[in-house]
């Protein structure tokens, strides 16, 4: 059993994203070595890129701040083997858009991250239907990738436009967890939750076997409790970001932070 289907064992599961380099990369590291210490069940890593087309504004300014602080995918990578050497022991799933990972190269950027310690990764601009040359290097195995034990899933996301045979597909292809936007629109935290989201999920549960998380919107701990009710996970992005990037300790803001959901999520 990998890591991230045994951190499903006890749902629903607090997921906080927060990206490498933002203040700056020491930083960064320790904040999610403390959410990872104090709460949270999976991190969602993010990798910086200068056009993060889903993003809102918080999170946008956050990964335009580590670019300026210098973060590179190398530089990443090297952060999540140093959180793996800390005793980090949760999932670290690798969030990034497509174009730096393909001037990496695909073939190294997979095998590279596997030896570092990451447990999958979610390419929010890489539709199932552009994704066949991604998945083919997931796939390709040990044989031709030696430090892959196993190929680490590539996690789709879908949202409430999502046709309903779009829907079924990705639903019923889905490794680790399914990403379901609870929203339509970009990152950000909103003062209620969408009309509808149990429906939504239970309409997607109809073709899955893999968890279905909740991200987009949500920013309280109350909010969190809420959809941890309905559904298996709660993914929780630009109120990490703003809380703990606005602070002025923020590592111990990461803890109270990653302390006060997982608590409401229990």
């Amino acid at each position: 059993m990998s890591r991230l289907d045994d951190a499903f064992k006890n749902k629903p599961i607090f997921m906080p994203y927060f990206p490498l380099g933002y203040p700056n990369i020491p930083t960064s590291v320790d904040v999610i070595e403390a959410l990872a210490k104090n709460g949270a069940d999976v991190i969602e890593v993010g990798l910086s890129f200068s056009d993060p087309l889903a993003d809102g504004p918080v999170i946008q300014r956050a990964t335009q701040v580590a670019l300026e602080q210098g973060i590179t995918i190398p530089k990443a990578l090297d952060a999540v083997k140093e959180l793996r050497k800390r005793g980090v022991a949760i999932p670290l799933i690798l969030m990034g858009y497509y174009n730096p990972l393909l001037a990496y190269g695909l073939g190294r950027f997979v095998a590279d991250a596997a030896a570092a310690g990451a447990d999958g990764f979610i390419v929010p601009d890489l539709p199932p239907e552009e994704s066949e040359e991604f998945e083919q290097v997931l796939s390709a195995g040990p044989q031709s990738r030696p430090v892959v034990e196993a190929p680490l899933p590539l996690i789709r996301m879908l949202a409430p436009t999502s046709t309903a045979d779009r829907m079924e597909m990705i639903a019923r292809s889905a490794q680790g967890f399914i990403y379901l936007v609870s929203v339509t629109g970009i990152t950000g935290e909103r003062r209620e939750m969408a009309a509808g989201l149990a429906e939504l999920i239970a309409q997607v549960r109809k073709h899955a076997s893999a968890p279905v998380c909740v991200g987009f919107g949500i920013g309280t701990p109350e909010q969190a409790k809420a959809v941890g009710a309905i559904a298996d996970g709660v993914i929780v992005g630009s109120a990490c970001v703003r809380a703990i990037g606005g602070s002025q300790t923020p590592v111990e803001t990461a803890k109270t932070f990653a302390r006060s959901f997982a608590e409401a999520l229990r």
